[in-house]
Formats: structure tokens, C-alpha cells, sequence
């Protein structure tokens, strides 16, 4: 039988549910059970495709063509192993599939309710995962914080799930804070106290107890924890602030959170955890011996999490590479072709960022311009790439109106354009072209000596598309359509014949970069970043 674990959060957000949920699912992988992890997200958004990014980060793109909450991407790059459209769910998701059901007669007039109708449809999204006998352990994160008006459905519903399933087979983790007060000089453990007194008077015990804490928490503080919370001494686990995200499994490794969890689950040890690999990482990471400075040039960079993906893939390729990588945030906005040399200059490559709409869109435009006529390695993903085709139609074909319908439906030169069949759609959430297609790579193209192979599948968000009317100049002038859909023909990378780097992507590479396998195309451009950085 699947075994279930709940990781929900107390006292305040954002303490990490999603990295602990990976870590632990890290550990537990590497003792050789099979895990997965779902986020359900108290929202009533259907899914996270039509927020904007100042309010939830970047949306995260599955291979099946889910947008999902971005701590999908966590639970990627910790497993290794790719998630799906059940693996995340919101409070939106749950209520249109019981009105969709009610509007179908599918509860034969009765009054449909909070519970039982809507918490038995969260039960039912909790079991998907573990039906078919794929997965040991299913680890769910509940969004939000115990006590919010959102997540009541779904604490309850956690409630009647451990019932309906007995304590053996399904536990409840539950983050929490000890925050430390500067002028008392102590940790306080009242916040954590009221967190699972709210929890326990929603008729749940926490098995496990997290504790967030920015100073070591001493035998006695746990004491005081345990006694008051109801919890075993050794299922008080301390969660110290770490220098990166990727040093928690190992931290509560040394908490020996898996071995808790898996003695309370009734499950075998097996071996100790295999984490040489990521031991190894861990210590390029930490152990570089050069370093680069890379512009990130986008519209949201006021908020890091919007680039959540891109960031940490260079932090895998520069891994790979022993290299830091310093990615410094430029407002596309703010750049101007009379600032553009005094903000790029000192910069061993720029990445042009992912975007909709035209805020931001000539900065980007003048960014590649300086990095193209400078040969500084470029690396345009989604709108960075169609980017890329405009400025080099404006700039070396002559096509001085060029642009993207997309910014500019009037264009006479519209090297960028909507793709036919997203034409006659209205609607927002989940229409664009969405998760992964396929991808041809031509030989003897710097994308063949970068992925060695000529046949991928990428992931992709978008409506827009580079407009094949005008491929023919554009080879001609230089520009390489190197990596083309083989079903419709679209032009998935763009790279330029006689420069150190510079290749543009339709796609999003950064969504299948992972600690275990950093992507080619991240690997490659740090590379190149390093080779400019020694040369200048």
C-alpha cells in the first residue's frame, strides 16, 4: 500500500514547505523508495498560467503541459524525476471539477457541500498519485498556513484522509517557526505552540515537527517543544537557515528526518541514503575555482522568483563548470540605446529572459544589439529568442519596422508572429502551446555539438512563433534556424554563424535542468561565459 505523508506550514509563509518536502523526498529516494510529491494550493485560480508573476513567481511548465506553482520545480530538480498535471492542485481545480459534476446531475439533487462534496473530491486528488502501485510514498505540501480561511478544506480533508487510512500509513510533518528575539536574546517557542494548538482544535496531530529556526535549537528548547505539542523528542527536527537550498537534505539527513518518518510508517530502512552525487555537487558548488558575471535581462527581475528556474540552472551549470556564476538582474525597462553600453559593459554573457506583452520588449531588444555587435555570448529563451530575430531583422537585414504582431500588429515586417491555430482562441488559462515537443537539431550546427545528439524534446509556453516567410533571409544574412519542430516545421533555436555564442531557444531549457543532469544549453553558455571572461 502507498504511504502518505502531509507537510503543512504554521505561524508564517514562506519558511519552506516546498524544500523540505524535496529534501525529504531526496532522502527517501536515495534509501531506494519510490516517491513523489504533489502541491495542493488553497487558491481559487484554476492553475498559476494567468497570475503574473509579481504575485506567484514564474509558472512552472510540465512535460504533459500543466501550469503549475513553481515549487514543482523543486521537486524536479531534487528527484530528478519529471512531475504532471496531478501532481498539482488548487482550490479552483477541486470546485470546477464539482460543479462541473453537479451541473452533469452527478449527485442526484442533493445539496453538494464543503464536506462531503468538496473534501471527498481532495481526498480523491490526494489517491491519484498512489493508485496505480508506481510510487512508495506520496508526499503532499499543503499551501498556505494552518488558520487561513483557504486551506480549511484541506486540513479537514487531511483529517478525514488519516482516519479513513490509520496512523500507519499516513503521517502529518508540520513546518513551523522558532523565531529568535533579539533583545530577549532566546528563542521563543509560544509561535510554535499556538500553530499546532490550531491544528490540533481542527482534529489533527502532527506526527513531526519542523522547526524553522535562524540559531541551533539546544536539548532543552525541544523538551519544551515535545512536551507542549505532543510529539516525540526525536520528532522535533531542527531546520537551521542554510547558505543554499541544496544543503537541507543533507541537514536533515543529520536530523535523521527519513529514518522518523519511515519508523512511524512502518517501513525498512533498507540501506543508508546513496547521496554521493549529490554530495559531489555540493562541492563544486561550493569550491569554484573561477567566476562569471551574467546579465539577466527581463521585465519582472523586482522579484527573484520570477526567474526561479533560470537561476537555479545556473547554479547546476556552474556547478558543472566549478564555476560562480553572479547573475546580475538588469530592468529591461530601463534600458535605452543611450544607457544600454554603460549597464552591459563588464558583463561576460546575458541571458534575455521569458516575458508576454510589450513593457520592456525595445530594452531587450537593444540588450542583444550590444552583445551581437560586441560578441559577448547571448542566450535568448521564448521572447529573449524572438527578441533576438527582431533585432537582427531591424539591424543587419534593414527591416527597419520589424517586430512581433505580438508588440506591433501592423508591422510590415512581422518576423514574428501568432501561430495559426492559437489564432481563434480567446480563452487564457492552458490555451498556449504548452510541455514538450519535439525538436530536430541539424548537423554540423553549434546546437549538435551542444546537445550530441540531433533529436529532443523541450518544454514550451507560448502563442508566438518565428514566421517562416522570411527564414530564407535570414539564412542568408547568417542567422541559423538550427533546431526545427518535425511536425509543423516552427523554428525551435536560432543560433548566428560567426559569433563566440549566441543561440536563442523557443522553448524553456531551464525547466529540465536538474542537480543530477544540468541542461546542455545552460552548461555550454557558462562555458562560453568563462571562455570570454579569461580571453577579456
Amino acid at each position: 500500500m502507498t504511504k502518505y505523508i502531509f507537510v503543512t506550514g504554521g505561524v508564517t509563509s514562506s519558511l519552506g514547505k516546498g524544500i523540505i518536502s524535496a529534501s525529504l523526498a531526496k532522502l527517501l529516494q536515495a534509501r531506494g523508495y519510490r516517491v513523489t510529491i504533489q502541491k495542493f494550493d488553497p487558491y481559487i485560480n484554476v492553475d498559476p498560467g494567468t497570475l503574473n508573476p509579481y504575485e506567484h513567481g514564474e509558472c512552472y511548465v510540465t512535460e504533459d503541459g500543466a501550469e503549475t506553482d513553481l515549487d514543482l520545480g523543486h521537486y524536479e530538480r531534487f528527484l530528478n524525476t519529471p512531475t504532471s498535471q496531478s501532481n498539482n492542485i488548487t482550490t479552483g481545480r477541486i470546485y470546477q471539477n464539482v460543479i462541473t459534476r453537479e451541473r452533469e446531475g452527478a449527485f442526484l439533487g442533493k445539496t453538494v457541500q464543503v464536506v462531503p462534496h468538496i473534501t471527498d473530491e481532495i481526498k480523491r486528488n490526494f489517491r491519484i498519485l498512489g493508485e496505480n502501485g508506481e510510487y512508495d510514498i506520496v508526499i503532499t505540501e499543503i499551501g498556505g498556513t494552518v488558520g487561513d480561511i483557504e486551506s480549511l478544506p484541506f486540513v479537514e480533508a487531511v483529517r478525514q484522509f488519516r482516519w479513513e487510512m490509520g496512523s500507519s500509513n499516513s503521517l502529518v510533518i508540520h513546518l513551523t517557526l522558532i523565531p529568535f528575539l533579539a533583545a530577549a536574546g532566546e528563542l521563543k517557542t509560544k509561535p510554535t505552540q499556538h500553530s499546532v494548538k490550531m491544528l490540533l482544535e481542527y482534529g489533527i496531530q502532527p506526527d513531526i515537527l519542523v522547526c524553522r529556526t535562524e540559531h541551533h535549537i539546544n536539548q532543552d528548547i525541544r523538551k519544551k517543544i515535545a512536551l507542549f505539542c505532543n510529539v516525540n523528542i526525536n520528532a522535533v527536527i531542527e531546520s537551521i537557515d542554510a547558505s543554499t537550498i541544496y544543503d537541507v537534505p543533507l541537514l536533515m539527513l543529520k536530523e535523521q528526518l527519513d529514518k522518523t518518518v519511515l519508523t512511524k510508517l512502518k517501513l525498512p530502512l533498507k540501506h543508508e541514503p546513496d547521496l554521493e552525487s549529490w554530495k559531489d555537487f555540493l562541492g563544486r558548488l561550493k569550491n569554484p575555482t573561477s567566476e562569471v558575471r551574467i546579465g539577466l535581462v527581463g521585465k519582472y527581475v523586482e522579484l527573484p522568483d520570477a526567474y526561479k528556474s533560470i537561476t537555479e540552472a545556473f547554479i547546476h551549470a556552474g556547478a558543472k563548470n566549478e564555476c560562480k556564476v553572479r547573475v546580475e538582474f538588469i530592468h529591461s525597462e530601463q534600458l535605452t540605446p543611450g544607457n544600454a553600453i554603460e549597464r552591459l559593459k563588464g558583463l561576460h554573457g546575458v541571458l534575455v529572459a521569458p516575458g508576454f506583452g510589450e513593457r520592456g520588449f525595445e530594452g531587450k531588444i537593444e540588450a542583444i544589439r550590444y552583445v551581437r555587435e560586441n560578441n559577448i555570448p547571448f542566450f535568448g529563451i521564448c521572447l529573449g529568442m524572438q527578441c533576438a530575430v527582431v533585432e537582427f531583422g531591424r539591424h543587419v537585414l534593414g527591416f527597419e519596422d520589424a517586430s512581433s504582431t505580438e508588440m506591433n500588429p501592423d508591422t510590415k515586417h512581422a518576423v514574428i508572429s501568432m501561430m495559426e491555430e492559437q489564432k481563434k482562441i480567446t480563452a487564457k488559462g492552458g490555451t498556449m502551446r504548452l510541455g514538450a515537443y519535439p525538436c530536430d537539431i541539424k548537423k554540423g550546427t553549434k546546437a549538435a555539438a551542444i546537445y550530441g545528439k540531433t533529436h529532443i524534446t523541450e518544454r514550451h509556453r507560448h502563442r508566438y512563433e518565428f514566421n517562416n516567410e522570411f527564414l530564407k533571409d535570414y539564412e542568408a544574412a547568417g542567422m541559423i534556424p538550427s533546431g526545427i519542430n518535425p511536425q509543423n516545421n516552427l523554428v525551435e533555436i536560432v543560433e548566428l554563424k560567426n559569433h563566440p555564442y549566441f543561440v536563442g531557444a523557443q522553448f524553456h531549457p531551464e525547466l529540465k535542468s536538474t542537480v543530477a543532469n544540468p541542461h546542455p544549453l545552460f552548461i555550454n553558455f557558462v562555458a562560453a561565459s568563462l571562455a570570454y571572461a579569461r580571453k577579456n
